[in-house]
């Protein structure tokens, strides 16, 4: 027998002696007997030291490793901080300064990190991080302050006064080489480029005619995208203005631009010309880092570190986290904030602002309270907009803001960052991880988060490698158009019903892939489901 088998069995013998009793916290005898149990019988008894020498690069290294992959469940103080869910969690993730934690070995520590740890709900690392990455992460711990909390330099952190200025993003890369690489290369460091300096920028063939086409080569002073649609921007004195044409990258194919009218808010307060509709007041805000609204000058082109991180030059001239900003230290609502004030449709609460409409929010940063500034989009329920479904659901492009603030997601503390690195991962959407596998690090079948069924295969009802079984296939479906015929990701995670199809013409998973079949058939197969319930499948039927 071996000794994991030896304290799984004790565990549950533990676990039995407590059927019938009420929901208390657990007495001495049972923390001992498991606290016991895991470390000298599941956890390997190796006593290996750490190979890495605690030097400051180290640390650094540490802290960087432990921020993009654990303090989404631990919080970065490693005690829960901004973690509004840990609350929910069932058992609940222990403070990593803890006795009972510091006293495994370094090697122990290195076992749990790469293969989890039963029967919590920690997942395993073990072909996501490197020997040297674990290493970095236990290094860290190590020097985690007695208290719970992060070595007093971290704890402190409030951001940079109000005289520091914006140094741009080459500035950071001396420090945070392996970020700053990682992030030249994400479309947040890519959004605009000036195809003189980037002429590989221009994706369609412009020597080839198309009638849709009304502009040069040379009239082109910055592109605008390269994921789905690119736009081009031409310059009239100090302000840019859209041409009429865009590419439709998917399609391979010309498009018109026009925001047309009843298509969006701010339309009716400009006049219907593209060359009388500048994008400093429309676009600019978001797609910059401090964007001037008096003389259109910016700190910097793109979504630069300084972005989310707020102004950085007293943190450039003396290298500590208590002078710049840092979301992930943030509490849930501030940190989403952080990539919400660009990714949703709403409007500034004062507008106009010196004579113009502005569809962003003119003077935030990340150190304020985004509500001070800008209002999402309304809607009422029943009705649908140009925005919204009539559930509330977005189908407009650039709405994951508004959908993931009405999410179960939102409201248990999960932010943007718990799912994404914006400093780029090889991954789509720069997810931490594969979809599927950030969705079931918190999701495992039978697990006190759900889903209620013993495998994967029982919940999706389709095979465990179809599209089907694609968590994003049915909590996310891509129903929000960026432009006709691209769509892209909701962000409720919230199931669409066929019947909701029915009633109110919104998209359903089913159907989005079954497109041959009637949403009857769809509402049929679901009801022969075990384990699901009828009304949830024909809510509102």
């Amino acid at each position: 027998m071996t000794r994991r088998w030896l304290a799984q069995t004790l565990m549950l013998c533990v676990a039995s002696l407590l059927i019938g009793c009420r929901a208390t916290p657990p007495g001495k005898f049972e923390t001992a007997t498991v606290t016991w149990a895991k470390r000298w019988l599941l956890v390997p008894n190796s006593h290996k030291a750490n190979p890495l020498a605690a030097t400051q690069a180290n640390l650094d290294f540490g802290r960087a490793t432990y921020s993009r992959y654990c303090n989404s469940c631990h919080g970065l103080d490693a005690n829960g901080m901004g973690v509004a869910f840990a609350t929910h969690m069932s058992p609940p993730a222990p403070s990593l300064a803890a006795a009972p934690v510091q006293a495994y070995s370094d090697s122990q520590l290195k076992w749990i990190i790469e293969n989890g740890l039963w029967p919590s709900g920690m997942p395993g690392s073990k072909g996501v991080l490197t020997d040297p990455q674990i290493w970095s992460i236990v290094l860290y711990l190590r020097h985690l302050s007695p208290s719970g909390g992060l070595v007093p330099e971290l704890a402190s952190a409030t951001g940079s006064s109000g005289s520091a200025t914006y140094v741009g993003s080459k500035a950071c890369e001396k420090c945070h080489e392996d970020i700053y690489q990682r992030w030249q290369k994400t479309p947040m460091a890519n959004i605009v480029r000036d195809p003189r300096e980037h002429p590989e920028a221009i994706i369609p063939d412009l020597s080839k005619p198309d009638p849709v086409v009304k502009f040069k080569k040379e009239d082109i002073a910055f592109v605008y995208g390269s994921i789905w649609k690119q736009r081009y921007f031409t310059k009239v004195g100090n302000d840019y203005f859209p041409e009429g044409a865009q590419w439709d990258v998917v399609h391979k194919a010309w498009r018109p631009y026009f925001v047309a009218p009843g298509t969006d808010w701010w339309e009716p307060y400009y006049p219907a010309d593209n060359m009388k509709r500048p994008t400093g007041p429309t676009c600019d805000g978001c797609h910059s880092v401090n964007y001037n609204i008096h003389d259109h000058t910016v700190s910097e082109w793109n979504v630069g570190c300084e972005r989310c991180h707020g102004p950085g030059s007293e943190h450039v001239a003396h290298h500590t986290p208590r002078n710049i900003l840092n979301p992930a230290r943030m509490d849930f609502v501030h940190a989403s904030d952080t990539c919400i004030v660009c990714h949703s449709q709403g409007r500034p609460l004062k507008n106009p602002i010196e004579g113009r409409y502005y569809d962003w929010a003119v003077g935030y940063d990340p150190s304020k309270n985004l509500s001070d500034y800008w209002k999402l989009e309304d809607h009422t329920l029943g009705e649908t907009s140009f925005t919204h479904f009539p559930d509330g659901t977005a189908h407009k492009n650039r709405m994951q803001g508004n959908d993931f603030v009405q999410s179960v997601m939102y409201r248990r503390g999960v932010t943007c960052f718990s799912c994404h690195d914006v400093h780029g991962t090889g991954n789509y959407a720069e997810l931490r991880k594969p979809a599927n596998t950030i969705c079931q690090d918190c999701h495992t079948p039978g697990g006190l988060n759900g889903p209620r069924a013993a495998t994967l295969e029982e919940h999706t009802h389709h095979k465990p490698t179809s599209t089907g079984s694609d968590c994003v296939a049915c909590h996310m479906p891509a129903i929000q158009a960026e432009i006709p015929g691209v769509l892209v990701h909701a962000h409720t995670f919230k199931v669409i019903s066929p019947a909701m199809t029915d009633k109110y013409k919104i998209p359903n998973p089913c159907n989005l892939c079954h497109t041959d079949k009637t949403t009857a058939w769809a509402l049929d197969q679901i009801k022969e489901w075990r384990g699901t319930s009828p009304w949830r499948v024909a809510e509102t039927e």
